[in-house]
């Protein structure tokens, strides 16, 4: 009897951060500033979905998970996959545990969390970005623009101008520069112009 091959249903990957000048975005596992203003539009973007039963499938690096605030938890409307090669159970907060970014895509696009997720958010850190970079299912890229120095062992990667392009205005998105606790910033989103996105097999 021949296998019958689970659906794949393509979903937009996006990713958000918060870079400050140098693209630094953390250091020693904590982000280097306290913006509440920020964190609440961070938290609000990723927890929007379209209508109520729809859930966000969020992608967290091993590090990068356990520095968030466990306060933060449970968040509306997601589910939490962590990435890591050592691990052998999802940790705390955690629904799922994969070894790599495009089983965790996978995880959201096939049966039976297909027809539940939305959208695939990626949290961080480095490594997991670079890969959404590469992946032809991304669309979006959320950066907050935080307009000041910080000492910072983490970084933002570089990704092309051209392929991602910055937009004038978008939907749920602050526009202009904002200001909290002495601190300046912008909410910028970049979209994916060039090429098109393969399609899901």
């Amino acid at each position: 009897m021949e296998k019958t091959q689970d659906k794949v249903q393509k979903k937009p990957i996006r990713l958000i951060a918060a870079i400050c000048n140098d693209r630094g975005m953390g250091k020693d596992g904590q982000m280097p500033w306290s913006i509440p203003s920020e964190s609440k539009y961070f938290m609000d973007t990723i927890q929007r979905v379209s209508k109520p039963g729809k859930m966000n499938l969020f992608i967290w690096g091993k590090l990068c998970f356990r520095a968030h605030p466990a306060s933060d938890f449970p968040m509306a409307n997601c589910l939490h996959v962590v990435l890591s090669e050592t691990l052998n159970t999802a940790p705390d907060h955690a629904n799922f545990l994969c070894r790599d970014f495009e089983s965790a895509v996978l995880l959201a696009a096939k049966p039976p969390l297909a027809d539940l997720i939305e959208t695939i958010w990626v949290i961080g850190g480095r490594r997991v970005y670079e890969d959404a970079l590469k992946h032809p299912w991304c669309d979006l890229i959320y950066l907050t623009d935080v307009m000041a120095e910080f000492d910072c062992d983490v970084f933002f990667p570089e990704f092309d101008k051209e392929e991602f392009k910055l937009q004038e205005s978008f939907p749920d998105v602050p526009s202009g520069i904002q200001e909290d606790k002495g601190i300046k910033y912008k909410c910028e989103v970049f979209k994916r112009e060039t090429g098109d996105a393969v399609e899901a097999e």
